[in-house]
Parts: structure tokens; sequence; C-alpha cells
């Protein structure tokens, strides 16, 4: 493989990075102290330094400055957490923005860890929580954690009793948990869980898949975009590039989002082949920075396939980079989604550390080069498919993997559609991220990614 720093996709990454340095340089003068980030010391990091910093970063780089009440009571707010909240309140779009602990961030998107339980889960009707994904290096996993397996109770208390009260988001925060869990062939087991660190691998799977007419279709499981997949994705697509592959399957349906870098190389290695050095996609910044406003361009790597289509099973939970690379390759290769209609979030986040904090305000937008974007409903499905937890993810009888063959082989959706349900709980939202990211790879819950 080429070095990335010596073509097109490489200089584009380069770019990012020095863009998005400057910017920060430039919100940071020495002539504005207000502006400049607390750091640990002194009484640099006081809570009321810190309201400040926040209130200051938001009016500058927030990408809805323009909706800020003009004057702001800090001595209201007792955390610059809570100035934040109040902050975003006048943009209902807003569902992103937060504060992070700048090492868990960090961690995250360059380890790929975090501390927590190791699983995900949603709600399949008001009291019924089910496993969606339970990571190989973690804590859940080694309790015997599995895929389709309904949470009953936790700390001997239902969920329905939970939920009434303060919530699960709130249980999954706590560092220990005893469960009790119903397989399902309906035998259940209670255990005792404590959090621990655990280690995601971004490609869990892929495969190619060999057709009856001869040719061959590449699947690929990528569950979220950190700086670990990098590596990886060259392996990958030297596999799918001597299989032949030019039809791909790229399984999103619990991905939430990551780094706008690891977005851009996936990138050049599924449009590299057809469309080096056109517009991959645009980033635009409020009108007080549109300065830093950039393009970013696909690159060729020998890697790079020659690509026709790009199948994309999503849910719900596909968020973020995960549109943002869906939306890309639009205009560029025959692009269709099976599963259900993604999250919704055409916008991204700066990363300021200060006082050991990191915020992440909502700064930018990113548009395709037809200048498609702000789908703010999310993407729909062209072939609704359900999400059975029954059944493990990308197999032969996984209902997104019909559809999606079935699309494939004969250009329509399968007869009788494979419905995606109606979810009866919102996802809860908590967040991870990365200068350069689109936002967070949402998890469903606290400590379950």
């Amino acid at each position: 493989m080429t070095d990335p720093a010596g073509n097109n996709g490489g200089m584009r990454r380069l770019y990012l990075i020095a863009a998005l340095a400057l910017f920060s340089v430039a919100g940071c003068s020495t002539e504005d102290s207000a502006s400049s980030p607390p750091q640990p010391g002194a009484s640099a990091c006081t809570i009321d330094a810190q309201k400040q910093f926040v209130l200051d970063k938001m009016r500058e780089v927030y990408f809805w400055n323009n909706v800020l009440p003009a004057t702001v009571d800090l001595a209201a707010f007792a955390t610059p957490e809570a100035v934040l909240d109040y902050l975003i309140s006048f943009q209902p779009l807003d569902n992103f923005s937060y504060i992070d602990i700048a090492a868990a961030d960090a961690q995250f998107f360059g380890a790929g860890q975090y501390e927590g339980y190791g699983f995900s889960s949603r709600f399949e009707a008001a009291d019924d929580l089910r496993l969606t994904r339970v990571f190989a290096s973690s804590p859940a996993n080694t309790a015997g954690f599995a895929r389709g397996q309904q949470i009953l109770m936790m700390n001997g208390r239902t969920i329905a009793d939970i939920e009434a009260n303060e919530g699960i988001g709130s249980l999954f925060s706590l560092p220990t948990l005893d469960f009790t869990i119903r397989r399902p062939d309906g035998s259940e087991f209670t255990t005792t869980v404590n959090q621990g660190i655990v280690t995601i691998d971004p490609l869990p799977q892929q495969r190619v898949i060999d057709r009856s007419d001869g040719t061959s279709v590449g699947y690929l499981e990528l569950v979220t975009f950190i700086g670990t997949a990098d590596d990886a994705f060259l392996d990958v697509f030297a596999t799918f590039q001597q299989a032949g592959v030019t039809d791909l399957i790229l399984d999103l349906r619990y991905n939430g989002g990551g780094l706008v870098s690891t977005t851009e190389l996936l990138g050049d290695f599924l449009g590299g082949g057809v469309a080096d050095g056109t517009v991959f996609s645009r980033t635009l910044f409020n009108d007080q920075n549109s300065t830093s406003n950039r393009i970013a361009l696909f690159g060729r790597f020998a890697e790079s396939l020659n690509l026709s289509r790009l199948v994309v099973i999503a849910t719900d939970r596909t968020a973020s980079a995960s549109e943002l690379i869906t939306n890309s390759m639009k205009p560029h290769v025959e692009v269709s989604i099976v599963g259900g209609t993604t999250l919704g979030k055409p916008v991204g986040q700066l990363g300021i550390e200060f006082c050991e904090k990191i915020l992440r305000p909502t700064a930018f937008e990113t548009v395709n080069s037809n200048n498609e974007g702000r789908y703010f409903d999310g993407i729909p499905a062209d072939c609704p498919a359900l999400d059975d937890l029954l059944i493990p993810i990308g197999d032969d009888i996984d209902p997104n993997m019909i559809a999606a063959l079935t699309l494939l082989d004969t250009g329509g959706c399968p007869v009788q559609p494979l419905a995606q349900p109606d979810l009866q709980k919102p996802l809860v939202r908590h967040t991870a991220h990365h200068p350069d990211t689109t936002g967070p790879p949402w998890r469903e819950h606290a400590g379950a990614w």
C-alpha cells in the first residue's frame, strides 16, 4: 500500500488535522484570556472559570451560535455541564454537544478502549430490554451475556420499576451490577458483573460471498469509526480486491459514528478506484468561522475497489460518520440502504480540552459533492428489514443479509417485506469523541458501549 501521507487521501487527512489545529489556535487567542482554555492548577480551573469558558467557546464555534441568548447569568448554573445543557436547549436539533473526560476520550479513539460492561441493548417493548451486541473482550462476555438475551432485573429490581423511577441509564453508570438474564430458550441466570476495560474490535467480521453467477460480494461489519480500524482496512480491502469484489455490503446497523479521518479513509478504499480526485464531502462551519470550511477529496490506494454498488445495513442506531460515508458515496456509486431509517446526524463536533475535560460543541455540518445533507430525520431505507436479535449479525439467514443480497441479485426487495420493528424506547445518547469526529459512537446506555 502506498504510504497515506504520499497520496491525495493522506494529504487530505493531514490537511484536516492542520485545519482544526489552526481553528483551535484562533479560538484561544492570548489577547482574550476568557477564550483561552483553563488548565489544571492554581485558580484557573475554578467552576466559575470553566462555566465562562464553555459560554465563550459556544459563542465562538457553535454551529448555531446565532440562536444563543444575548445574556446568560452564569451564577444560575452549578457546573459547566449545566451551562452547556442550557445553551443547547435553544436549538432543538442539537442532541449531540457534550462535555466528557479528556483521558477517556483519547483512550477510546486512540486504543479503542473504554471502561464499562461491554454490551449494548435496546427495548423491544416498554419493559422488554434485550442485548443487541456483546463485545468479545468484556466483563459481559465473561459473565455469559449474548445477543438476544433479555435483561429481567438489575440489582433485584425489575426493568419496569427502574424505568418508572431513575431510568436504566443511571444504573448502568454503577461500577457493579447484579443482573438477572433470560436466555432465548426461557432459562434464566443471575450474576454479578463489575465494569472493566473493554477493547473494541472495530471490524469483527468480513468475508467474500461467492454467488451462483460467479461474482463475488464483499461483506464488512464496522462497529465504530476509530483509529484502530485504519490499519485493519488494508488487509480487508486487499482480500476484497483480489476476489474481484465490485459489490459490497457494509453493515453499520449499530455504528453510531466516530472519526472523520477514519470515515474518509474508508471512503478512499470504497471510492478511490472510481472517484479518485473528486469530492468526497464538504465540511461547513458557522458564518463566523467560514474560513475553516474544507473539501475532502477521494484518494486512490493500491487496494481501492472499483466499486459499482454499495448496500448499507442500517437501523435507527446508525448515525454520524456512518451516515457521512453513506451520503458521500451516493453521487459516485449505486448506494442502497436495507434495514431501517438511520438516526439523523448530519453535523459534527470539535474537541476543545480544558481542565482535564473536553468540550465537544456541534460545530460543523457535512454535505456530499452534490451539496446534499441536513438529513436530521435520518436517511430512509430502500428495503425495510428486521434486525432479529435471535439471529447472529451477518448470518446467512439474517433478514438484513437476505434483503441486501436480494437487492443485489434482482434490483428489488424481498417479496415479503422484512419490516423493521417500531421500537418503543428512544435511544439514550452518551458520548465519546475525538477532535476530528462527526459525533459520538452513540451507545444505548452508559457503561454498555
